[in-house]
């Protein structure tokens, strides 16, 4: 390709439809004219003025010296100078946050890194709340993000491997593992399908999810997903993997199995028998959350004679007069508080606090006194609301199973609603993510992995990598470096 500094800026202009913020340059640099283009919403201008402006019109002239050679090796002050060999890398360059010098003649364009970093500050996420440890978050740039987990790894046994995705927005993502740590069949299956992915553009992490899991219209979680860096740091030692894109504040992590839901960063800054308790809580409160509502129904309508006397007499007395079925009733208090999360979730932040006060008391007292539902419907729907976000990343799948089970305890009673967890354990169980077991190390049995499970050893304790999760080191703690 020889450059005509004129035309080929001419070429950009066109193929680019004249966009306004294409901003341009023309110069004269050792007799040759030079033509500097750019896109100025993305483009640091104190960095194009200290690193090419200024450094091209003080330098002396130097009789015989090739323009594009004493640019490159004596000119430039920026780090990055790439040479592009045709019109169009030079333009997806540029897009990229590049700035292209066309100097006329030449058999290549050059292209100097100035991208504008706009960043939103660290904070710590407002789903990873702790009471101890790291308070920092992931952000929307890709360079931050991956800035903050090199902080925490200094080693060159961490990997990163860049691509591309999107027809339109060209998203950067970015694949991270350890090496001697990641299995290299689930990094070469999670890449295979990351590069198959034709689509036009990628806006959010959350786009990558159907492309990724395996079983596409399963209602459960299938893929993991992290906004601190040392959550993704500890993941990555299990051998997990993280695909990271540009744009996004949320890491993807595989493989994923559902116990990553039950253990959260603070239990690992907290003492073993505090986490024990935490995590069996936890346990019984998912369990609540689906099942108690349809528990109830089950034993007001058919089984009600395995009630504590003085507990159904309280019942008696609180339903009588109300119009409705227990069946009805439920549904219409749980309908309530949907409508009440989704207004909630969706208003200004001032009125959306008010209006769940207001929502939750007035709304509910004012159904309880007008004989429309009965203080035990109200009591146990919002119980079971409250619990699921004991594990926010499953609150909106676990809202579907309650009504299942709402659905099966009106119909079939506690047979119905047991025959229910039968089918969700042994369907859960056929799940595999990426060489893992969806339900391990509970489902199949791993003895090894218990360390971690509802029982939480210390630190010094957990010696091997988990056998639940694929990796290729068994020791997390080698030999020798653990004694006294």
């Amino acid at each position: 390709m020889k450059v005509d500094a004129v035309k080929t800026l001419n070429e950009i202009k066109t193929k680019l439809h004249e966009s306004s913020d294409l901003k341009t340059r023309t110069m004269q640099f050792f007799g040759t004219q030079v033509s500097i283009c750019y896109f100025a919403p993305i483009t640091d201008n104190l960095l194009l003025n200290n690193t090419i402006l200024s450094p091209m019109l003080s330098y002396p002239f130097e009789k015989g010296q090739d323009a594009l050679t004493t640019l490159k090796e004596k000119v430039l002050a920026n780090q990055e100078v790439t040479e592009c060999a045709d019109l169009q890398t030079a333009i997806d360059k540029m897009l990229a946050g590049n700035t292209l010098l066309l100097v006329d003649g030449a058999d290549l364009i050059l292209g100097c890194d100035l991208e504008k970093i706009t960043v939103r500050s660290v904070e710590e996420p407002p789903t990873s709340v702790v009471i101890k440890g790291p308070r920092e978050g992931f952000n929307e740039s890709i360079k931050y993000n991956l800035a903050l987990i090199r902080r925490r790894v200094k080693s060159a046994d961490f990997v990163v491997k860049m691509m591309e995705i999107g027809k339109l927005t060209k998203t950067q993502i970015a694949i991270v593992y350890f090496d001697s740590l990641a299995d290299k069949s689930v990094v070469k299956d999670i890449t295979k399908r990351l590069e198959k992915i034709k689509i036009d553009g990628i806006i959010d992490s959350h786009y990558l999810v159907s492309y990724l899991q395996r079983n596409t219209h399963s209602l459960f979680k299938q893929i993991g997903d992290v906004e601190k860096p040392d959550i993704l740091v500890g993941k990555m030692l299990e051998g997990r993997v993280g695909i990271m894109v540009d744009g996004s504040p949320i890491v993807l992590t595989l493989p994923f199995t559902l116990l990553e839901e039950l253990q959260n960063s603070d239990d690992y800054y907290s003492q073993p028998i505090r986490v024990a308790f935490v995590r069996v809580l936890r346990f019984v409160g998912v369990i609540l959350a689906v099942l108690l509502p349809g528990l109830y129904i089950a034993l007001e309508k058919y089984h009600y004679k395995i009630l504590p006397t003085e507990f159904l007499i309280t019942i008696m007395n609180t339903t009588q007069g109300i119009p409705f079925s227990p069946f009805v009733e439920i549904l219409f208090v749980i309908l309530l508080f949907e409508i009440l999360y989704e207004a909630n979730l969706r208003m200004p932040q001032y009125f959306g606090m008010a209006m769940s006060i207001v929502g939750a008391l007035i709304l509910g007292e004012t159904a309880v006194n007008a004989g429309l539902v009965s203080p035990p419907a109200v009591m146990i729907v919002a119980l079971s609301g409250i619990a699921f976000y004991i594990i926010p990343g499953q609150a909106a799948q676990f809202s579907i199973l309650r009504l299942c089970a709402v659905i099966i305890g009106a119909c079939l009673g506690l047979y119905g609603v047991l025959l229910f967890c039968v089918f969700v354990v042994s369907y859960l169980s056929s799940f595999d993510s990426y060489k893992s077991a969806y339900l391990a190390p509970t489902a199949p049995y791993i003895p090894e992995d218990q360390k971690d499970t509802f029982m939480r050893k210390t630190i010094k304790e957990m010696k091997l990598r988990p056998k639940s999760i694929a990796n290729n080191r068994k020791h997390s703690i080698r030999r020798g470096e653990d004694e006294d």
